[in-house]
């Protein structure tokens, strides 16, 4: 079942940005279309209740580590920002999630013949819960995503360059699980809080 999913994404992630190309082709001024493809992980520390032998509800601390692959395609609307539309696949424990919203990208450095070059991005949107799958009578729902961060661009201005960023990223979820004997309800309103490293390229 995983890999039918992943390949779900992956064609989704293809034809966003063949769609973009499509919408935005090359002109005699320039290129206007801009692309960042990033694959990554999304790091943080969850905090759960666990029973205990007494019946106490202790509090438990684990670290977690997540997939996660983005796609930005947006226009380059003036030489040092960028603005589109966004689409990414997060490889929760509990939840598998394909956030879509709008993004911008903007230089810091001002356009020059350097090929390093450092830019903020901030990303807004919600997150889809069409890839998730879940167990007889639980349900994940999606929720608000924002994700701003930093990263540096690798290359040579005018042409393809390796991208390296750093953000911060919440989603928020809704979650119902089965009652047990003695529940009314059992929902439960989670928000995903990730320092996100990612790797790619951009176009």
């Amino acid at each position: 079942m995983l890999s039918n999913r992943m390949l779900l994404c992956l064609w989704a992630l293809l034809g966003s940005m063949a769609a973009a190309q499509a919408q935005f082709p090359v002109t005699k001024q320039g290129r206007p279309f801009v692309n960042y493809t990033e694959l990554g992980g999304l790091f943080g520390r969850v905090a759960y209740a666990v029973n205990t032998w007494n019946g106490s509800g202790d509090e438990q601390v684990d670290n977690k580590l997540s997939l996660t692959i983005q796609t930005f395609n947006g226009v380059q609307v003036c030489p040092r920002l960028a603005v589109g539309g966004v689409v990414a696949v997060d490889w929760y424990s509990a939840a598998l999630l394909l956030p879509v919203g709008a993004g911008l990208r903007y230089d810091l450095t001002k356009p020059n013949d350097k090929n390093v070059r450092v830019f903020v991005s901030a990303d807004a949107g919600y997150g889809l819960n069409w890839l998730n799958k879940s167990s007889t009578n639980n349900e994940v729902k999606g929720g608000l995503m924002v994700n701003p961060g930093i990263g540096m661009r690798l290359g040579k201005p005018g042409k393809g360059a390796f991208v390296l960023s750093l953000s911060y990223k919440r989603q928020a979820v809704q979650a119902q699980k089965p009652l047990q004997w003695n529940d009314i309800s059992r929902d439960e309103s989670r928000v995903y809080n990730r320092l996100a490293v990612r790797v790619g390229v951009m176009f």
